[in-house]
Parts: structure tokens; sequence; C-alpha cells
């Protein structure tokens, strides 16, 4: 992952809340499972340490990340945020990056369908021009428009 791709992924990360909380009993199998479920489901998740985690917060991210196959994006203070590329479904792309081709299946032709929306309408006759006078509500008179 270059540099850019990263700050990339750090503004993306501001918006999103935490979606999982890394608590008192540390990384366990069903957390690091929890973790891959939801970066299968998201790429780019962000994790909160709580205080009572007596672990190094730097050390539990990169321990993560290789546990998860992911890559840590960024740490700031007790947040993890975790990036996976999903190759089935890529929801994250970079910038000057190009998706892959998908088969587009077509849809079967409807009977009107190479009319326009104009011809489909009844044709409504304008006079051409703005009035530049409107009737004034309540009376029947007519007043000059500010």
């Amino acid at each position: 992952m270059t540099t850019k791709d990263r700050a990339y992924l750090k503004g993306l990360a501001m918006t999103i809340d935490p979606v999982l909380s890394l608590g008192k009993s540390s990384l366990t199998p069903e957390f690091v499972s929890a973790a891959s479920e939801a970066l299968a489901a998201r790429e780019l998740i962000k994790i909160n340490v709580l205080k009572n985690c007596a672990d190094d917060i730097n050390e539990l991210a990169h321990t993560l990340a290789e546990r998860s196959r992911s890559e840590v994006v960024q740490v700031i203070g007790r947040k993890i945020v975790l990036y996976k590329r999903n190759n089935e479904d890529i929801k994250i792309v970079f910038p000057g990056e190009k998706l892959p081709e998908k088969k587009i299946e077509k849809k079967p032709e409807k009977k009107n369908a190479d009319r326009r929306p104009s011809d489909r309408r009844p044709a409504v006759k304008s006079t051409g021009f703005k009035k530049s006078y409107d009737k004034k509500p309540g009376t029947g008179r007519n007043v000059k428009r500010k």
C-alpha cells in the first residue's frame, strides 16, 4: 500500500464509527474472526480499544492485522484502523484506479423503450414569453412583480 493510498484510507476512516471494541480479554480467536467478517463486509474498519485492555495498542494492531490478513492503516490514541481488499466485491476505489470490468447482464427490452418521454406525454402549448404581471391573491387586479 502506498502512502497516497494510506492517506486516502485515513480520510475515509475519519467519517466511520468503530465497529468493534477490544476489551479486557484482549485478542481472542472469536474477536479475530469477528474482525475478519467485518473486513470482508466493509473492507475498512475502525476498532476501539477500551481502557481496561492492558496490552500495547501498536502490538495489538499488528497482531490483529497479521491474524486477519489485513493491513494497519493507522493507530491513533485508542483507535485502530484496518483495511483488507475484497477482490470479489470491491467497495473502496482509490483515486486514479480503474475497476475491473464486470459482466453486465442485459435486461429484456421494454415495448416502448425506444420512445422518448416527451413522446409519451401530451404536449402543452406555451405562449413563448414570460408574463410580467401576476394576479394578486385575493383580488382580481393585475399587480406588477418586484
